[in-house]
């Protein structure tokens, strides 16, 4: 029985990631109605620039992680004009191919330079042990640090002049624009941060778990399973379906394959956009 605890509580240690990198993905289509394509290549470079701040260039790896959301922010905004910014307005299959096309270029690249060769970043953290059963001081650590940058995020969000106005072009464009907020700069900050949440979880998956190229495809997965979750355009939503799908693999864990974990998730994932259209964990905004 404890076994089954232990994998439960590291279920949602891990999860709480997974919701950080849906937070992103969920983001940016709450303010702009573009569901983002290059999420997982996103995730992938935030692992591979904490590769190289961490493993090449010494930096302390949970050091890294500012200089990694910087990075993702800047990227964010260029990846917006470049892919993103014409498509505002049209059909989404418009944007869902501007952005798959991003999205392939750049593991199409990644695979040139690194090929599918397994990388690690050495993280070593002192665990809990309870009982024989030890929770990862890396798992930990992420967990806290997701919940510390959701926390940031709300009060950017709620707190500060251009988070109200994200909020704002969320809710309703044209009235923001009759306002006098400029809303295509708001798009272009939603967008950066965004693709900023998404490197910053990579970056964080990466000191739990070893990764290549490709890994990105199976965690944006992921990040779409909770996002229909916690609903769409719903952050706090997202992180609260990313601790349930961690959860959900913490109790799938002990008792089948580790390859049946993603027939569940994914049932569930049908199942709840048949009865929840709107998400489990949807919240009216405000």
């Amino acid at each position: 029985m404890l076994g089954v605890l232990a994998s439960i509580v590291d279920g949602v240690l891990v999860g709480a990631v997974y919701g950080l990198a849906a937070m992103g993905l969920t983001l940016i289509w709450g303010v702009m109605n573009v569901i983002n394509l290059s999420h997982g290549a996103m995730i992938v470079a935030g692992m591979f620039a904490l590769y190289y701040l961490a493993s090449v260039f010494g930096l302390p790896a949970y050091a890294a992680l500012p200089p990694v959301l910087a990075a993702g922010f800047v990227v964010g905004i260029g990846l917006y004009w470049l892919a993103v910014h014409r498509m505002i307005g049209r059909p989404h299959l418009m944007s869902l191919l501007a952005t798959f096309a991003v999205n392939m270029i750049l593991i199409g690249l990644g695979t040139a330079v690194w090929g599918t060769v397994l990388f690690n970043v050495p993280v070593s953290l002192p665990g809990i042990s309870l009982r024989g059963y030890t929770f990862t001081g890396t798992h930990i650590m992420a967990a806290v640090l997701t919940a510390v940058i959701a926390g940031l995020l709300y009060l950017f969000l709620y707190r500060t002049r251009p988070g109200k106005a994200i909020r704002a072009v969320a809710s309703n464009r044209e009235a923001a624009e009759l306002s006098g907020i400029p809303t295509t700069q708001v798009l272009a900050l939603a967008f950066g941060l965004g693709v900023a949440l998404a490197c910053t979880s990579g970056a964080l998956i990466a000191t739990m778990f070893p990764f290549t190229v490709l890994s990105g495809s199976a965690y944006e997965l992921k990040s779409f399973v909770v996002t229909v979750l916690g609903g769409l355009g719903n952050p706090a939503g997202a992180l609260a379906g990313g601790v349930a799908l961690g959860l959900l693999e913490g109790l799938a864990t002990p008792f089948m394959p580790v390859s049946w974990t993603e027939v569940i998730e994914f049932a569930v994932f049908v199942a709840v956009l048949i009865a929840y259209p709107g998400g489990l964990f949807a919240f009216r905004r405000s």
